[in-house]
């Protein structure tokens, strides 16, 4: 697996992070022992990054057990304060909670899952500062920050990465945030490269989700728009075709493509779909100026 170095002095992690949200069935319910088989394969086909965050159910104790008993060293886990105030009480709970559930003595970065609301950028800033003098947190980082927001940050203390969504339907990071992050060495680990699976090819116009699922909730996944976005989808398909590989592929070659960007997290279900993930980091070698514009165009089908 490829890596790449997180940040100006940050350690090298994998170019795919395995994204814990679906194991915990945030996508639909996953059982415990699917979830540990999809853990593990990811590690053995060497993905060795990991994120999560206190608010993805009952995520961290499924990692806590599926890692217990490998070398803490071997991988490079990264969770996230989700429930604000994003107090220095409340930040330091939150950390010493996931650590218990996580059963894990140190997190490798920690980072605020939004901007806050509801206390000064200082003190959460402050409290992510804290943990990280205290060793508790190798490095800290934010999470689904604006440029603007993210550059206020670091004139409190110093952030390793960002998380910013980032997919063939929602670029908007690429045009600003990225080229900023690449030209400070702010680490950048997006996540939805899959759009919540609308870049799976997995649905049809139609289709409904459980109530369990939180695509059930979101206007992407209804009606009209729902069909417009599988229709661009599709005619993306027939790109990954051409090239031998799966939408899912292309989705992930496309958001590795985009300058900027240090890992991609992808969320999995089950042990096939983290091996078709892999073929990913492969396809972006192949993927021209002329793929590029092309699925932009497309793209532009589904705004």
């Amino acid at each position: 697996m490829e890596l790449r170095q997180l940040g100006h002095d940050g350690p090298h992690i994998t170019r795919l992070t395995f994204g814990a949200w679906p194991i915990a069935g945030g996508l639909g319910a996953v059982d415990d022992a699917a979830a540990m088989q999809t853990i593990r394969c990811a590690l053995d086909l060497g993905i060795t990054a990991i994120d999560t965050a206190e608010g993805y159910r009952t995520s961290e104790a499924i990692l806590g057990r599926a890692l217990s008993g490998r070398p803490r060293d071997q991988v490079y886990l990264a969770t996230k304060v989700s429930r604000e105030p994003f107090t220095r009480a409340r930040v330091r709970e939150a950390l010493e909670n996931s650590l218990r559930a996580l059963e894990m003595e140190y997190v490798d970065l920690y980072q605020l899952h939004r901007y806050p609301s509801s206390v000064p950028l200082a003190e959460a800033i402050g409290a992510l500062a804290e943990l990280q003098a205290s060793g508790k947190a190798r490095h800290v980082g934010v999470s689904n920050f604006t440029v603007e927001q993210l550059a206020a940050a670091r004139r409190i203390h110093p952030i390793q990465s960002i998380q910013p969504r980032l997919n063939i339907f929602d670029a908007e990071a690429a045009r600003d945030l990225l080229p900023y992050c690449a030209r400070e060495n702010v680490g950048a680990i997006v996540h939805s490269p899959l759009a919540k699976g609308l870049l799976t090819g997995k649905y049809r116009p139609g289709d409904r989700f459980p109530p369990d699922d939180e695509r059930s909730g979101f206007p992407r996944f209804q009606g009209e728009t729902f069909a417009r976005y599988l229709a661009a989808a599709y005619r993306m398909s027939e790109i990954a075709r051409e090239k031998g590989a799966t939408l899912v592929q292309l989705a992930i070659a496309w958001t590795l493509a985009q300058p900027g960007v240090t890992s991609c997290i992808v969320g999995a279900k089950t042990p096939e779909q983290v091996d078709e993930q892999v073929g990913g980091v492969a396809l972006r070698q192949r993927l021209g100026e002329d793929d590029l514009r092309r699925i932009a165009e497309i793209a532009r089908m589904a705004a």
